[in-house]
C-alpha cells in the first residue's frame, strides 16, 4: 500500500524522505499481471487453396490484424491461392504493473498563496484543503511539500523571449558523451554486396532517414569541436525493434553520459527513457512525441497543444484591419473547432456534410458558406486529415477570394480569404491540392521548423554540400540542429537540465528550441513557426 502511494521507496528509504501513508488498506491497488507480445521477426508463409485469414491466423497464433498491419494490401484485396505473406512472430513477456498512485507531490515555492496556485494548477483552495487539511490550520508555507492530483498541469501562459546565442556562454568544457540510437537495422544488409547495399539506401526509408540524421550528428560535432567542445560518440542499432532497445541497454552501462538521443520509433523510445530515467541520464527524442513524459525525457517536436495555441496567438495578434473568422471542419476534428470557436467566439462554424447513415462525405457545398463571407479580410481555419476535403475546400475558398461582380452585375466586392490550420497534416502535402491554390490562399500554418532558404548562405549547408555532395534535407538539418544544440548547452552548465531554463530559446538552421518542463515529468519544446505559402515559396512570419 505504502509502495502504491510513493512509487520512488521501492528504490530504498532515505532519512527525513517524506512518504504518503494511507488511512486505510487500499484493497484496490494491487499489482496487475499481463502478458504482453514483442515482434522477434516474421515467417514467409505462401496461401494454399480455400485457406482463410482466420484459419492462418490460427495456424499460427496471431490476431487476423497483426497479419494484416504488415501486408497491407488485404486491407484492400481479398486473400488468394498463392499469395505469400509474411506472418509476424511475437514473444510472449509477462509484465507485472503495479498501479499508479492517483496523487504527487508538489513543494510550494517562495510567496506561493492559493491565488497563485490557483492559477499555475488550476485547484482551488478547497481543493487543495479537501487533499491536504494541515491546510485548514496551518496555511500555506514556504516549502510545504502538497499532494496533487496526477494529471494536474502546470497553466502558465506562452511567454515570449528573445533568441539565445549559446556559443558566447561556453563555459564547461570537458568532453562531453553522447550516445545515439537508429534504426539502421543494418542486420538485413549483405555489406558484402555493394549494389544491394546501395539499393536498400534508396528504398529502405528507416535507413536513409538514419543515415541522413547520422551526418547531420557529425557535422554537429565538427562544429562544436571548432569552438572548444570535444565529444565521445556512441552509435548503437536500434533495429527498430523494442527487444534490441532492451538488449543494447543491458549490454552496456549508460550511468556516465551526459544525454541519449533516441531511438526513433515511439516504442522504442519510451523503453529506453524508462531505463536511462534509472540513471538520470536525458533522454532526446529526436523526430516523434514520446507517449510518456519521464522527467529524463526531453520532447523535442511541439506538441498539436502548443501548435494550436501558438496559431491562435498569432491570429489574435492581428489587429491592424478588421476581421471575420470561419471554422470549417469534419466530424473528427470537431472537438478542435469548438475550441477554436471559444477562442473566437464571434467565428461561424461550417462541418463537412455527412450521409444518410450519419458518415462523413467530406466535402462542403457553396450554398454552405457563400452568405458567410464579409468585404474585406476572411481568415478560414480548416480542421482535417482528408485530402479530398482540403482540395474540395481550397478550391471552393479561391473562388470567392478578390473581386466579384453581385448578381445585380453593378456592384463589386472585394475580399481576402487568407486559409488557416492548427495541424498541417499530410493532407495538405497530397497531390490532389494544387499549391497555387494554397499559395493564393496565403495558406497559414504552425510548424516544428522553418523551410531553409538555399539562395542564403549557411556555413553549415555549404560544408555539407562539400563533404557528401549533396544539399542536406530535413533530416540531416535536424540532426546537426538538435546535436548542436545539446552540446551547446551542455557546455554552458552543469549537465543538460541546468541549461535549459524556459527563458532560453536557441535557433539554428531550420529548427529551434524552448523547453518548459511539465510539473511532474519531462521537458518540452515551446518554440513554434508560423509558416505561411507566399508566391509559391514557404516563408517564415516574423513573430
Amino acid at each position: 500500500d505504502i509502495y502504491s502511494l510513493n512509487p520512488d521507496a521501492k528504490k530504498g528509504l532515505k532519512r527525513n524522505a517524506v512518504l504518503i501513508i494511507p488511512k486505510s488498506k487500499i484493497t484496490s491497488a494491487s499489482p496487475q499481471a499481463a502478458i504482453t507480445k514483442e515482434l522477434t521477426g516474421f515467417t514467409e508463409y505462401k496461401v494454399k487453396r480455400k485457406e482463410t485469414l482466420y484459419s492462418i491466423a490460427k495456424k499460427f497464433d496471431v490476431e487476423q490484424e497483426d497479419i494484416k498491419k504488415h501486408n497491407t494490401f488485404l486491407y484492400a484485396d481479398n486473400l488468394r491461392k498463392g499469395d505469400r505473406l509474411k506472418i509476424p512472430v511475437f514473444k510472449r513477456v509477462l509484465e507485472v504493473k503495479e498501479p499508479e498512485p492517483t496523487t504527487q507531490q508538489y513543494t510550494v515555492l517562495p510567496k506561493e498563496g492559493f491565488y497563485r496556485l490557483k492559477v499555475k494548477l488550476g485547484l482551488a483552495q478547497e481543493e487543495l484543503e479537501s487533499l491536504n487539511p494541515e491546510l485548514k490550520e496551518g496555511g500555506l508555507k514556504e516549502g510545504m511539500i502538497l499532494k496533487v492530483p496526477m494529471d494536474v498541469t502546470d497553466n502558465s501562459d506562452l511567454i515570449d523571449v528573445e533568441s539565445t546565442s549559446l556559443s558566447s556562454k561556453l563555459n564547461n568544457f570537458d568532453t562531453k558523451r553522447l550516445a545515439i540510437m537508429l534504426p539502421f537495422r543494418l542486420n538485413r544488409l549483405d555489406m558484402d554486396s555493394i549494389q544491394e547495399v546501395k539499393e536498400s539506401i534508396k528504398s529502405d526509408r528507416l535507413l536513409g532517414i538514419s543515415l541522413d540524421f547520422h551526418t547531420g550528428v557529425l557535422m554537429a560535432l565538427d562544429s562544436a569541436k571548432k569552438m572548444g567542445v570535444s565529444t565521445k560518440l556512441d552509435v548503437f542499432d536500434s533495429k527498430a525493434r523494442i527487444s534490441e532497445v532492451s538488449s543494447i541497454l543491458s549490454d552496456n552501462d549508460f550511468r556516465d553520459y551526459d544525454a541519449v538521443i533516441g531511438p526513433f520509433i515511439a516504442d522504442n523510445f519510451d523503453r529506453a527513457a524508462a531505463k536511462l530515467n534509472d540513471y538520470n541520464v536525458p533522454a532526446i527524442s529526436p523526430v516523434t512525441k514520446p507517449k510518456k513524459l519521464y522527467k529524463n525525457v526531453y520532447q523535442t517536436i511541439p506538441s498539436d497543444k502548443t501548435m494550436r495555441e501558438h496559431m491562435i496567438k498569432y491570429i489574435k495578434s492581428i489587429d491592424t484591419v478588421p476581421s471575420h473568422i470561419i471554422i470549417i471542419s469534419d466530424s473528427k476534428n470537431r472537438e478542435i473547432s469548438n475550441q477554436l470557436k471559444s477562442s473566437f467566439p464571434r467565428a461561424k462554424q461550417i462541418f463537412s456534410r455527412l450521409s444518410e447513415e450519419g458518415k462523413d462525405r467530406f466535402y462542403i457545398v457553396k450554398e454552405d458558406i457563400e452568405e458567410e463571407f464579409k468585404e474585406g479580410l476572411n481568415f478560414v481555419f480548416l480542421e482535417t486529415s482528408n485530402d479530398g476535403f482540403v482540395s474540395n475546400v481550397t478550391s471552393m475558398l479561391n473562388a470567392f477570394n478578390g473581386i466579384t461582380v453581385l448578381e445585380d452585375e453593378e456592384t463589386e466586392i472585394e475580399r481576402e480569404i487568407v486559409l488557416v490550420t492548427t495541424n498541417k497534416n499530410r493532407a495538405f502535402e497530397s497531390s490532389n491540392i494544387s499549391n497555387y491554390n494554397l499559395s493564393d490562399l496565403k495558406f497559414h500554418y504552425p510548424s516544428a521548423n522553418r523551410v531553409y532558404d538555399y539562395e542564403l548562405s549557411n556555413s553549415f549547408v555549404k560544408a555539407y554540400e562539400r563533404i557528401y555532395s549533396a544539399i542536406p534535407n530535413k533530416y540531416a538539418i535536424r540532426g546537426f540542429d538538435l546535436t548542436m544544440d545539446i552540446l551547446l548547452r551542455l557546455a554552458t552548465g552543469d549537465d543538460l537540465y541546468d541549461s535549459s531554463a524556459n527563458d532560453i530559446e536557441t535557433e539554428y538552421v531550420e529548427n529551434k528550441f524552448r523547453y518548459s518542463k511539465k510539473m511532474f515529468g519531462g521537458y518540452y519544446n515551446e518554440a513554434v513557426y508560423i509558416n505561411k505559402f507566399d508566391e509559391l515559396k514557404i516563408v517564415e512570419i516574423k513573430q
